[in-house]
């Protein structure tokens, strides 16, 4: 499917976003995943955005419609909700609620863009349930017909058949402590067509989104973009590895200049391309790759 504008820098170009993707948004509580879902309910091209939050705090509802969304966001959404204090068959049935939902307008032939906040809930709601009905608890107190459950639930987004629409999905879960590993993310990982990986430590410092660029992957590229494009990703990846690698090095001032040109090169480039990855792009694709041209001296 064709690439999709989102409004956000970093995912206009390092980690695309396709039309009939599946992606995932994977952080801790308290990094900003919910502004970032609110700016691709803003911002990304789509004929309707469905977004289904599923054990949110009531509070957080109300912010998050009226505030957080405002009348531009709502005025193409749909907002399926079941607060935190709803029974789980309400929370379980409210993921369910949201995908009918985007399906529906699917089959009417409409681009739908399905925003999840977040699918832990999702799953949590679900073992509440299935451990109720007497399934025994297995992988960290969830049932074994977890991950079927949420596999199914993703399956259903994706391309439609001939002649209908499609559902690009950004399902977001929550790591406590950044564990990629617990189970939720471990199973939703394996269906995605992508993960973002959110980090409290670039939270910490100020930078939004705090995408930890490195642990995050787009599978829709090599394909969603041009060979100069894939190359200039290239070049930013290769460059924020090797800050990555020699960060603690240069802060603690144990770095000499010149002792690696590829070091060398990631020093010149990295504040501008720190404030890229936070950057909005309100001007489309192209203009967003020429901005990353810029910011790594090419």
């Amino acid at each position: 499917g064709p690439r999709l504008p989102t409004g956000v820098a970093v995912f206009d170009t390092l980690l695309p976003l396709v039309q009939g993707q599946r992606i995932g948004l994977f952080a801790g509580s308290g990094v900003g995943k919910s502004s970032l879902l609110a700016k691709f309910a803003r911002s990304v091209v789509a004929d309707v955005v469905v977004i289904g939050l599923v054990g949110e705090r009531g509070r957080e509802l109300r912010d998050f419609t009226e505030r957080v969304l405002g009348p531009a966001g709502m005025a193409r959404a749909v907002v399926v909700t079941a607060t935190s204090d709803q029974s789980p068959l309400v929370r379980r049935r409210c993921g369910w609620a949201a995908m009918a939902v985007a399906e529906h307008f699917r089959d009417q032939g409409l681009h739908v863009l399905l925003l999840v906040d977040s699918i832990t809930r999702f799953a949590e709601a679900h073992r509440e349930v299935a451990l109720a009905g007497g399934e025994a608890a297995s992988m960290r107190g969830f049932p074994p017909s977890t991950a079927h459950t949420i596999m199914a639930l993703a399956e259903r987004a994706g391309p439609g058949a001939e002649g209908t629409g499609d559902i690009t999905a950004v399902l977001s879960v929550l790591v406590a402590g950044s564990d990629m590993e617990e189970p939720v993310a471990d199973i939703l990982r394996g269906v995605l067509d992508g993960h973002v990986v959110m980090d409290r430590k670039i939270a910490e410092r100020g930078r939004f989104p705090a995408i930890d660029l490195l642990r995050s992957v787009s599978r829709a590229l090599p394909e969603a973009a041009s060979t100069a494009e894939n190359a200039l990703i290239a070049e930013a990846r290769r460059l924020l590895g090797a800050w990555d690698r020699a960060e603690m090095m240069i802060q603690a001032g144990l770095y000499a200049r010149g002792s690696d040109p590829l070091v060398d090169a990631a020093i010149r480039v990295w504040p501008a391309l720190d404030a890229f990855l936070a950057e909005d792009a309100s001007d489309g694709i192209d203009a967003s790759f020429r901005r990353l041209a810029d910011c790594l001296g090419l």
